[in-house]
C-alpha cells in the first residue's frame, strides 16, 4: 500500500497537507511545526489506547520527509503523486529515532536561552503581528499566545501593533483600538494572580533560583491556559529544536 493510500486509511484523507492541517502554501517551518503537533498526538507512548498509533506515527514520518524534500514535494504538488521508489519511502527506518533527532527534549536552560534570543527580535515582532491579525486585535488572546511573554511585555506589544496600524501594515481592529479599561484591568488582575500562584509554586516545580519570569510563564500557562500549555511547548520545541536532520538509514525494503 502506497503512502497516499495509507493516509486515506489512517487519517481519512489522501491529501498530505490536510493530514497535517496546513495548506499547500505552507513553508518548511509550518510543516515542521504541524508535523510535530500531529505526530505528538499519535506517538505510541502517548496514545497507547490507539491500536493504529505506531502505524500512524510511521506514516507521518514518511509524509514529513516527502513534504520537506524539495524534489519530492514538487512532484506531489504538480502531479498529486508520491515517488514510492525513493529512498525515503522504500527503506525501513526507525522513525522514532528520526523524530527524536528532529525534536530533542527541551530543558529549562533551553527555554531560558530561547527567551533571551527571542525577545525583542524581528521574529517576535512578526509573531505579535500575526497573532494580532489572527485574533482580530483581541489582546487577551494575543497575550496567551505569544511565546515567552509576561504581563510586563504588554505595553511593548501594544506599541508594536500600533506602529503596524499607523504604517498601514495591518487593519485597525476595534477590539484593540477600542478596548475598554475594564477589560485591561481584568487582564492585569489575572496576570497578578497568576504571578502570585507561580511564586507559591516555585519550590514545588524545582526551579528555586531560576529566572522568575520563566517560572511565572510556565505556571501561568499550566494553571490558567489548560491545554494551551502543551501547545506552547510544542511551538517552542518545534522552533528551538535542530533545524535539519537526515532520515536515519535502515534496511532496504520491498518495492
Amino acid at each position: 500500500m502506497g503512502l497516499l493510500e495509507q493516509c486515506e486509511e489512517l487519517f481519512k484523507t489522501s491529501n498530505l497537507y490536510e493530514v497535517l492541517g496546513i495548506n499547500k502554501e505552507a513553508n518548511e517551518a509550518d510543516i515542521r511545526r504541524s508535523y510535530y503537533k500531529v505526530s505528538l498526538k499519535v506517538h505510541p507512548d502517548r496514545a497507547p489506547e490507539d491500536p493504529q498509533a505506531t502505524e500512524k506515527f510511521q506514516v507521518l514520518g514518511k509524509l514529513y520527509t516527502v513534504l520537506t524534500d524539495k524534489d519530492q514535494r514538487a512532484i506531489y504538488d504538480e502531479q498529486g503523486v508520491v515517488d514510492e521508489e525513493s529512498d525515503v519511502l522504500s527503506q525501513d527506518r526507525c522513525w522514532e529515532d528520526y523524530w527524536r533527532l528532529l525534536f530533542p527534549k527541551i530543558t529549562v536552560e533551553d527555554i531560558l536561552k530561547f527567551e533571551k534570543n527571542y525577545k525583542g527580535t524581528e521574529e517576535e515582532r512578526a509573531d505579535v503581528i500575526r497573532l494580532y491579525v489572527q485574533h482580530k486585535g483581541d489582546m487577551d488572546a494575543i497575550m496567551t499566545s505569544v511565546l515567552c511573554c509576561s504581563q510586563e511585555d504588554e505595553p511593548r506589544f501594544c506599541s508594536i501593533v500600533q506602529a503596524a496600524i499607523d504604517s498601514g501594515e495591518v487593519e485597525a481592529f476595534p477590539a484593540f483600538t477600542q478596548e475598554s479599561n475594564k477589560k485591561k484591568r481584568a487582564r492585569r488582575k489575572r496576570a497578578d494572580r497568576e504571578r502570585q500562584e507561580a511564586e507559591e509554586m516555585q519550590k514545588e516545580i524545582g526551579l528555586d533560583g531560576q529566572d522568575d519570569s520563566l517560572v511565572s510563564m510556565l505556571k501561568q500557562r499550566q494553571q490558567s491556559r489548560g491545554n494551551n500549555f502543551n501547545s506552547f511547548l510544542s511551538d517552542l520545541e518545534a522552533k528551538y529544536s535542530k533545524k535539519s536532520a537526515q532520515p536515519p538509514k535502515g534496511k532496504k525494503g520491498k518495492k
